[in-house]
């Protein structure tokens, strides 16, 4: 089972429907129980780093998804909930993260327009199976103001506004999007598809 983390940070009803369209059973819960028993995990989130990690420390979730990972089960991270799984953000201050993947999390310091929205093509940067038919080129639907800052160990793909933004990380089980996969059409779709057959 898929399970969608509520911890009162994210538009859930969407990444819902874009897992569940990918034939992803999947449910939204805050249930320790339920969450223990998934064998995949979604953290979305919206919002500033340090609140969404506040959210995540009142809602006792963090050692779960800790734990989550540890066993090899996986675990994806969507748009802030990307962010969230790295070292530090200085959004409004310096916030420690969950520290799974390694960088930090900076403000889009830039002449274009920030936040970030909108359609941004995406450049691939490693062979994945989780990239299973997408190709340079490809558009996904992009809305934030920070980015992360890491090597380009975990990178598969990134895109362009000025500087390099990492797109879709993975390391072994732990997969993020910094754009949102459920309102990227069907180039999101296909990963999503992707996933499904990723964690089979």
């Amino acid at each position: 089972m898929n399970v969608i983390l509520d911890y009162d940070s994210g538009n859930l009803n969407s990444v819902l429907r874009g897992f569940t369209q990918a034939g992803i059973p999947s449910i939204i819960s805050k249930d320790p129980m339920v969450i223990k028993q998934a064998t995949s995990l979604v953290l979305p989130g919206v919002g500033a780093f340090g609140d969404a990690m506040d959210a995540l420390k009142r809602s006792g979730l963090i050692p779960l998804i800790i734990d989550h990972v540890r066993q090899k089960k996986f675990l994806f991270g969507i748009c802030l909930g990307m962010q969230l799984l790295y070292e530090w953000g200085y959004e409004y201050g310096k916030h420690q993260g969950l520290g799974l993947l390694q960088g930090e999390v900076d403000r889009l310091d830039i002449s274009l327009k920030v936040p970030h929205m909108g359609w941004n093509d995406l450049q691939i940067i490693k062979k994945d199976p989780l990239l299973e038919g997408m190709t340079d080129g490809d558009y996904v639907y992009f809305v934030h103001s920070f980015y992360v800052k890491s090597s380009l160990d975990d990178v598969l793909a990134g895109a362009m506004y000025e500087h390099f933004i990492p797109a879709i990380v993975r390391k072994e089980n732990i997969i993020a999007t910094q754009f949102h996969p459920e309102k990227s059409g069907t180039i999101g779709q296909r990963l999503l598809n992707n996933y499904r057959e990723v964690i089979r």
